[in-house]
């Protein structure tokens, strides 16, 4: 039978049903997935942070270096410096007077000894003469006595602490005015066992 109100038939379906409601999200807080949580920004410390942390490392590692860097096993001074002109010759005998001191623990034999010129215009180095050429050379040069010791020859042995003064002989290939004009002369003095060797410089 029709509803006299609505005039349609009974039992006819509605043409605009209700719709059902929907249900409304639980509440409480959203979560930002924009944010990616793999990337460095979020896995790394402050840029700060590790540039300090970079610089005590650096720091560390410059003064473990410097401290396990071999130091030479003996130290001294070059005490008289005297040159004599070999005639008719560019050439120059110099006498190096000097202290030396084994300021290791253990003892210092004296390897190989040189001695090295250093002017404005080159460097050189020369090989000390054999102890025992010291009295021809003395003779032909009386000069070269001047404040000097006893050589100091290879396979000497300095016990810790030990110190002497000993003279070496070099001839260098520069005329004796260009000695005069040096920039410095040193004796250098190689141990045995030892990479670093001694090195009196005046």
């Amino acid at each position: 039978m029709p509803d006299p109100t609505s005039g349609v038939p009974a039992g006819t379906p509605s043409a605009n049903p209700a719709t059902p409601a929907q249900p409304k999200p639980p509440a409480g807080p959203t979560i930002n997935i924009g944010d990616e949580f793999g990337t460095a920004k979020r896995n790394l410390p402050p840029a700060k942070i590790v540039l300090l942390a970079i610089g005590a490392v650096l720091v560390v590692v410059a003064i473990a270096s410097v401290i396990k860097r071999p130091q030479p096993q003996g130290s001294g001074s070059l005490d008289t410096v005297v040159p004599a002109q070999i005639q008719g010759q560019t050439s120059t005998m110099v006498a190096l007077t000097f202290t030396l001191r084994n300021t290791s623990a253990k003892i210092f034999y004296v390897h190989e000894i040189e001695a090295k010129l250093k002017t404005a215009e080159t460097e050189s180095s020369s090989e000390a003469v054999s102890a025992v050429d010291f009295p021809r050379y003395f003779e032909a040069f009386p000069t070269l006595q001047n404040g000097a010791q006893p050589p100091l020859v290879p396979e000497t042995k300095l016990q810790p602490g030990e110190e002497v003064k000993r003279t070496v002989i070099v001839a260098f290939p520069v005329d004796l005015q260009t000695f005069y004009r040096r920039q410095s002369v040193s004796v250098v003095i190689h141990p045995y066992d030892q990479q670093v060797p001694v090195t009196l410089t005046r």
